[in-house]
């Protein structure tokens, strides 16, 4: 009896939790409501002040060529445009990208190759050190995987109105979004984002972020606010805070999009994922304390607290699939029966989500209907992520360092670009020893399925039913990618 207690107080701790972070849907949604005319306004004259562009890389020997085509074909006057490639890769990038360089500065532009030949500080010890030298007023930054538009600088330049405003983000493209199932499901994430989220801050008048690229920095704001700093995985989200606490004001462009490039393998994914949620809350525990300590309102302090804290949901997205089997049992074996009831309220953080991200595809997307379609698969596929992203919380708890592992990019947009095994960097991809807890895992649910079908437990069965879908497909895709890898070294 008592351990059908702790599990059942567990559970409910876990649910909770689950419903105060899926239940701020609903607030993004009356904000998104309140402020939807609270568009930025560009200033009317135009100055077309010195510009920096700074394009960080690891090993991108696949994409290089493309990023710096596009930039040197964006829409602005040579003599007012520096570009630098700020390049940290131990491959063929190294002579490939000095042999690009090389041919545009034969073409009249301001652009050089810096090449570190060690990864201090990582990304954004590749931006610190390209700042020493930096000579724009502004600094664009993109990452390799990103295309920009022509118009990009005359787009985003024009809303610096005032001395006040320090960073201009753009919403993120997705070049290759129907290429497969999964990134079609990355898209439908990043929109909530993307859409939603990073708009309603910005017009209420909450902290937004810089997303790493995509966007332009007042270079001045970058200096203010301390520089890079290299003790997160994300470095973006630390300078915006400190940048916002200090004073500065960030502009977000909902209706003008960078083109990216999604990742298209599951292992890539997941590392990605892992960076992300694992820099997140480092920025958390480095930054929170700033914001309570500060002189912003209290809707602010708020607001941030759950932009840092989000990740958290993970672990208890976990503890929920673990305990939802066991409690199927103690439900038709005891007298807790009456307590399930109860839990019927937690559907109310799915709905709230599930509204989020509805609205995210309605404000951008005509095909909206087939797009929101997929909700049920990314929830899934948030289930199935559920144990790579809380090693990635726990790590970050424990303020224990990693390398910043980049996301590779394969240079696959369209479905008729096939994602070679050949290719050097899906190869060097990792299967971590926790994909094969994650197939154990989705073994477990599926025990939980058969006993919610057993004993009819029907409102309990669509989720069994996702958590086992999510830890199978993501479990077997990492597999099937270590399987592929090995039949090639056999060949």
């Amino acid at each position: 009896m008592l351990f059908d207690e702790i599990i059942l107080f567990t559970y409910i701790i876990s649910l909770t939790i689950l419903l105060v972070f899926g239940s701020h849907g609903f607030i993004m949604m009356y904000y998104h409501y309140k402020y939807m005319k609270n568009a930025p306004k560009p200033k009317q004259d135009q100055d077309e002040d010195l510009v920096t562009i700074q394009l960080p890389m690891y090993n991108e020997m696949y994409v290089v060529e493309r990023l710096v085509d596009a930039v040197c074909q964006i829409d602005y006057p040579k003599d007012k445009l520096e570009i630098q490639v700020l390049d940290d890769s131990t491959d063929e990038t190294v002579d490939l990208t000095a042999k690009i360089v090389k041919q545009k500065q034969e073409l009249g532009f301001d652009i050089q190759h810096i090449h570190r030949t060690n990864r201090e500080g990582f990304k954004a010890g590749a931006l610190k050190e390209g700042m020493k030298s930096a000579k724009g007023k502004y600094v664009a930054i993109f990452d390799a995987d990103f295309i920009p538009k022509k118009d990009f600088l005359r787009s985003t330049l024009k809303y610096f109105s005032n001395d006040n405003i320090g960073m201009v983000q753009t919403r993120w493209e997705h070049l290759n979004e129907d290429y497969s199932l999964l990134t079609k499901i990355q898209a439908l994430a990043l929109d909530g984002h993307f859409v939603i989220e990073q708009t309603v801050r910005n017009r209420a008048g909450f902290f937004i972020n810089f997303n790493g690229t995509g966007g332009v920095w007042r270079k001045s704001c970058i200096e203010d606010a301390g520089n890079w700093h290299a003790d997160t995985l994300t470095e973006d989200l630390d300078l915006s805070y400190r940048a916002q606490l200090k004073g500065w004001k960030f502009v977000y462009l909902r209706d003008f999009t960078t083109p990216a490039e999604l990742p298209a393998e599951m292992n890539a994914l997941k590392a990605q994922q892992f960076r992300w949620t694992k820099g997140a809350i480092e920025t958390m525990k480095k930054i929170l304390p700033l914001v309570w300590k500060s002189k912003i309102p209290l809707r602010i302090k708020l607001q941030s607290t759950f932009h840092l804290s989000n990740n958290i949901v993970f672990p208890f997205i976990l503890l929920a699939g673990i305990l939802n089997v066991p409690l199927i049992f103690i439900k038709n074996a005891g007298p807790y029966w009456h307590f399930f009831n109860f839990m019927a309220v937690f559907v109310v953080a799915f709905i709230g989500s599930f509204l989020f991200y509805l609205f995210s595809q309605k404000d951008v997307h005509t095909d909206w209907r087939k797009k929101i379609a997929l909700f049920p698969l990314f929830m899934a596929g948030s289930m199935g992520f559920a144990l790579n992203n809380t090693r990635a919380v726990i790590e970050g708890l424990m303020s224990r360092k990693s390398e910043f592992v980049r996301t590779p990019k394969f240079r696959v947009v369209n479905k008729k670009d096939a994602l070679s095994q050949k290719n050097k960097y899906l190869a060097k991809t990792k299967v971590q020893t926790s994909t094969y807890i994650e197939f154990l895992l989705a073994v477990y649910c599926l025990i939980g399925v058969g006993a919610a079908v057993y004993f009819m437990e029907i409102s309990a069965l669509p989720f069994q039913l996702m958590f086992f879908a999510g830890f199978a497909t993501v479990s077997i895709m990492s597999l099937r990618q270590a399987y592929l890898k090995k039949h090639q070294m056999s060949e």
